[in-house]
């Protein structure tokens, strides 16, 4: 049987615990509950978590940061992404007041630099340019990504929310792999396996690292509650487990990035990431959610 899982990526990690919503949880924001609440997680097996400069308005990179330099023994065993290259319109400083985006060397190569000490990390394990920028100049970005990797700042590259071109684009420009497109994809959100998106990611062996991988929360509204009673007796799974499970069965295994920071929900999420669903489920739950039968 041949092999379909991408290697480019930390193959071994079955989902990645995303950090943009930590700012919202006051009982995480003191250093060390947050830091006894990322070592449960890496005693769960689950050691990477995925930051941006914008979550938070930098606010998540720094709470993570605080409770790593109170607890440094954590800093070995936890591998953070991070992404830069958006700006808010609120966080616009010229008179223009307006979104954009950033991808831009200098830009990118101050972005790493913070994040570094924000995150109190000797390196990032992987760096993403978070949108892709109709202004980048790929050669320039390029040069500014290597030197970071060869300062060891950064141990690896990739981007989030590129369409196959755009990422090619960056690779022609590069000696350096890209090892993860982090983008949208989940049972509500399945365009992406019927536009060729899923198999450019397997023909040039990109990890998908697939964010809002549960829809949301709103899975419930797109699949009848019977489906999802008969789906459970089935596989003693529960709504979160069966849309992760659903997902990672996908070619490439697919990485989810879980929002929530509710340790319930994060142990239902690893039950579904380490569960095989009956080909015709995966099927009849693709068909409700898309409220349409497979051609």
């Amino acid at each position: 049987m041949q092999d379909t899982t991408a290697t480019g990526f930390t193959p071994e990690t079955p989902l990645i615990l995303g950090m943009m919503r930590l700012h919202n949880h006051p009982e995480l924001t003191q250093p060390a509950r947050l830091a006894d609440w990322v070592a449960a997680r890496l005693d769960e097996g689950l050691n990477v978590f995925d930051h941006a400069d914008i979550y938070g308005a930098g606010q998540c990179e720094k709470l993570f940061g605080d409770a790593l330099r109170a607890h440094p023994t954590l800093t070995k065993r936890v591998r953070v992404i991070t992404k830069a290259g958006i700006v808010p319109a609120v966080q616009d400083s010229t008179p223009w007041q307006v979104k954009h985006y950033r991808a831009e060397a200098d830009y990118l190569g101050n972005a790493i630099d913070k994040a570094l000490g924000s995150l109190s990390v000797e390196r990032i394990d992987t760096f993403l340019i978070h949108r892709p920028d109709p202004l980048l100049q790929a050669a320039e970005v390029a040069r500014v990504l290597e030197d970071a990797v060869s300062a060891g700042k950064v141990r690896q590259i990739g981007v989030s929310n590129f369409l196959p071109e755009q990422w090619r684009w960056l690779a022609r420009n590069t000696r350096l792999p890209l090892v993860c497109n982090q983008s949208q994809l989940s049972l509500t959100h399945t365009t992406p396996l019927f536009d060729g998106t899923l198999e450019a990611h397997l023909t040039d062996g990109i990890r998908w690292l697939a964010w809002s991988p549960l829809g949301g929360g709103n899975l419930a509204e797109r699949i009848p509650a019977d489906l999802l009673s008969r789906a459970r007796e089935e596989t003693g799974l529960d709504e979160t487990a069966l849309a992760i499970a659903w997902l990672r069965q996908i070619p490439g295994t697919p990485v989810p990035v879980i929002g929530s920071m509710n340790p319930d929900r994060i142990r239902c999420a690893l039950h579904g990431a380490r569960s095989q669903l009956p080909r015709p489920l995966w099927y009849r739950l693709l068909e409700s959610a898309r409220n349409m039968a497979v051609a």
